[in-house]
Parts: C-alpha cells; sequence; structure tokens
C-alpha cells in the first residue's frame, strides 16, 4: 500500500521529452538526454536502511570517495543518461549526514562530504543506467533529502 501512494505520489511533466520536472519521486526511475530541463533536477526522498553500502556496491572506497552508511537494498533512484555529458553533477541536499553510491557504466562512485556534510559526485559520465543509493549512518535511520542534478 505504502509504494501505491508513493508511486501516486510521483508527478512527471513531460515536455518534447527531454523535460523532466518530478515533485516527489521514491522510487524514481528517469531517463536523461544533454540539454534537458529543468536544470537543475530535483529530485526528493527519504532515505535509510539496514545493509551497509559497501556491501551493496561491492567497494568500501572509490576515487571519489568511501563507500559509507546504510540504505535499503533496491536503489533510491535509478537514471539512464541517453548520451554523454560532459559535466553532469549529483549533489545531496540534507539536514542530516548523508552518503551517496552510485553504481553505471565504468563502476561504482562514492562520496561522503562534497558540500560540508552533504554528498556529490561531478564530472564526466557515460551513456548507460546508473542506480543511486542515499545513506544515512545509522542502521535503520531515515533522513529526508534532495538529489540536484546538474547537467551539461
Amino acid at each position: 500500500m505504502r509504494s501505491t501512494i508513493a508511486i501516486a505520489a510521483l508527478t512527471i511533466i513531460s515536455i518534447a521529452g527531454n523535460s523532466i520536472q518530478l515533485a516527489y519521486s521514491q522510487p524514481a526511475n528517469i531517463t536523461l538526454s544533454p540539454q534537458f530541463a529543468p536544470n537543475p533536477l530535483e529530485l526528493k526522498g527519504k532515505t535509510g536502511g539496514a545493509e551497509a553500502v559497501s556491501e551493496i556496491t561491492g567497494q568500501a572506497v572509490t576515487p571519489t570517495g568511501p563507500c559509507t552508511g546504510f540504505a535499503n537494498t533496491d536503489p533510491d533512484h535509478t537514471i539512464t543518461l541517453k548520451a554523454f555529458f560532459k559535466q553532469l553533477s549529483m549533489e545531496v541536499e540534507s539536514s542530516q549526514d548523508t552518503a551517496i553510491a552510485i553504481r553505471g557504466p565504468g563502476g561504482v562512485w562514492c562520496n561522503d562530504d562534497f558540500q560540508g556534510k552533504n554528498p556529490g559526485v561531478t564530472g564526466q559520465w557515460l551513456a548507460g543506467k546508473y542506480e543511486i543509493w542515499i545513506s544515512t549512518y545509522g542502521k535503520n535511520q531515515t533522513a529526508p533529502y534532495v538529489l540536484k542534478i546538474t547537467g551539461q
């Protein structure tokens, strides 16, 4: 019943197949092309879980930071990039200390403190499917967050 409510709360507005606005998302499976709008795109959610992120991703540390915290086994968001992005940023804003883990083409990227206590990953991104987990430091602790995606 709860997942039905969450899915019913998902609002999608699409213009010419490229513009997507999500008023609330979880779970969120979206597809982005370069020049997407609105930019930044904001995905709101609530995270937390019992699984160690290092177990989910199979890595303890990545070039962008440690895979830390606890999340659900299923990703919070799945984003498919239709083309190569010269510059794409995924940054989390939360009142609680959170971390991010991303698994996609080319590997796994994790981060803890990109901007203060807020995590993020930025750089060039290959086309393909990306699974994203937002984690908290306490097992089964929950935290509301906003995932901001900015691209070029």
